[in-house]
């Protein structure tokens, strides 16, 4: 299995159990999403490489640091928006680029509608953003996508996983480091009777990620 981590961050933890709570409104959900984001990316990108940068203060010259590699954020569509943010805020310098999957209920595939990335790579980090990892299929598609682009590193940054997709996504592309709030116990099974949840959802999860943050669940 490729390189997982699962944060105990007592931030995260905290922020992670409201965002399961049944009874976490939109706004709220949005809010905790872009926060334990933030927490996660710190994780995420602690290996970034810099440079030497020299700066003058309002007392002296002092030598410093500053970023030597291009980071990527690419938000699996629609999910993964409300983890674009908080980031940004941290790296105003990193560019956004859109994957647009879905999965087909019957299937449990990805199928991909939407795809602007540029002709070229022009960032050497890309950090996938996705809260739910279930099945594993889109994290897996997304990351297909960038290497063909030529990405040089790329990492996946979410929230809760299932079993099922961390395996899915390291066994397929063990180069690529998770990093997570949680990895929870399983996912549904296809329904067996009217009433069933659908398939492919992770338990116990927090339900339908995009559903919760813009309010269409």
């Amino acid at each position: 299995m490729g390189r997982v981590s699962i944060s105990n961050h007592p931030l995260i933890l905290h922020k992670l159990t409201l965002l399961r709570d049944v009874d976490t409104s939109p706004k709220k959900f949005r809010q905790l999403v872009r926060e334990i984001a933030i927490l996660l990316a710190y994780e995420a990108t602690m290996d970034l490489q810099v440079e030497p940068k020299t700066v003058q203060t309002p007392l002296a010259m002092t030598s410093g640091h500053e970023l030597a590699e291009k980071i990527g954020l690419v938000p699996v569509l629609r999910a993964g928006l409300g983890m674009v943010e908080g980031i940004w805020e941290m790296m105003p310098n990193a560019e956004v680029w859109h994957i647009g999957l879905y999965r087909d209920e019957r299937t449990l595939r990805p199928v991909a509608y939407y795809n602007r990335l540029p002709v070229d790579p022009t960032v050497q980090v890309c950090l996938v953003l996705d809260p739910m990892l279930a099945t594993g299929g889109s994290a897996v598609e997304v990351v297909n996508i960038l290497k063909s682009w030529g990405a040089q590193q790329i990492k996946f940054v979410g929230i809760i996983a299932a079993p099922e997709g961390v395996r899915h996504l390291s066994e397929t592309h063990p180069d690529v480091p998770i990093y997570l709030a949680a990895v929870d116990d399983h996912l549904t099974p296809s329904p067996q009777q009217e009433g069933d949840p659908p398939a492919g959802f992770i338990v116990p999860g927090l339900g339908d990620a995009g559903d919760r943050q813009f309010g269409t669940g």
